[in-house]
């Protein structure tokens, strides 16, 4: 089992025309992920990469029965393809774009509220099931099919995880970036529950960082709901209060905001704890080791 894209996947790309847009549907094809269309408006009856372009979102999946949308779209115009995504009942929409105004993606939720579709990012790594599909930028080559679920804010710190995991042979679920900015459309905590009833992962790592009160609420549904378990990891400990550290959503702006808070509420919530990235893998081992002595 996996959670958001899988052997079903049958993926759309907005942008595929766009430099990275078309090497990213290279690479996706590459994986063995079944693209069935790409969308760039006014080239529709074109190929790229092999694959039918068409002018809309709604003719691509009319055409195509296409359930899994990737956009490389700029910034200014991605809320825009995420909207016409949705208007088009794609089920999963995965924007990859980075730089989207926040008061895009706040109205982009509130319009998505209580429709059932679901959107990972802005300014994301993607989604990837291994051995079944890579929709994003992730590269393949670190993941290995397995039962351990992985969300992260990051990108990279996600493919230092990954890499530590499948050297000691413990092989992912899915690995979700939930995308770095203050407003995303699957928050940790939505991650969380897929993964909890998720029948094909057995433990979860996730990789949060410093700003907001995102880790503190995944912190009170692990306490509440949680019932497997979950090694967590908390970027930007040594960063100085009101500046940003990479992410546009990693800025401490509030005592809860800080590394010490989150790791505090989590820790508090039965998470284990890692200090730094090195030990995820290691840490991780005992824990289903532990977990497979209880059971």
């Amino acid at each position: 089992m996996s959670i958001l894209v899988g052997k079903q996947t049958r993926l759309l790309v907005q942008g595929i025309t766009g430099k990275e847009g078309s090497f990213q549907t290279r690479r996706c094809i590459e994986y063995g992920t079944d693209v069935v269309a790409g969308v760039t408006p006014g080239r529709g009856g074109e190929e790229a990469e092999g694959v039918p372009v068409f002018d809309t979102v709604s003719e691509a999946v009319a055409k195509t029965d296409a359930n899994v949308s990737l956009i490389f779209v700029p910034a200014p115009f991605a809320a825009d393809a995420i909207l016409e995504a949705a208007y088009a009942e794609v089920p999963v929409i995965i924007c990859i774009t980075e730089g989207v105004p926040t008061m895009d993606m706040v109205r982009i939720r509130r319009f998505l509220r209580g429709s059932g579709l679901i959107v990972i990012g802005p300014n994301c790594p993607g989604v990837i099931t291994p051995g079944e599909a890579r929709v994003g930028i992730m590269p393949g080559h670190v993941f290995s099919p397995g039962r351990v679920g992985v969300i992260s804010r990051s990108g990279t710190l996600v493919y230092e995880a990954v890499d530590q995991l499948t050297s000691r042979g413990i092989g992912q679920s899915t690995c979700v970036g939930v995308g770095g900015d203050p407003v995303i459309g699957t928050t940790q905590v939505d991650a969380l529950r897929m993964f909890n009833d998720d029948p094909g992962t057995d433990a979860v790592v996730l990789i949060g960082e410093i700003g907001g009160l995102a880790e503190q609420q995944s912190a009170d549904f692990i306490a509440s709901a949680m019932k497997k378990p979950v090694v967590a990891f908390i970027a930007g400990a040594t960063a100085p209060p009101g500046r940003r550290m990479g992410h546009a959503g990693a800025i401490i702006v509030g005592a809860a905001g800080t590394a010490e808070a989150k790791k505090d509420a989590l820790r508090a919530a039965g998470a284990a704890i890692v200090d730094s990235p090195a030990e995820i893998g290691a840490v991780l081992e005992g824990v289903l080791k532990d977990k497979s002595l209880a059971s």
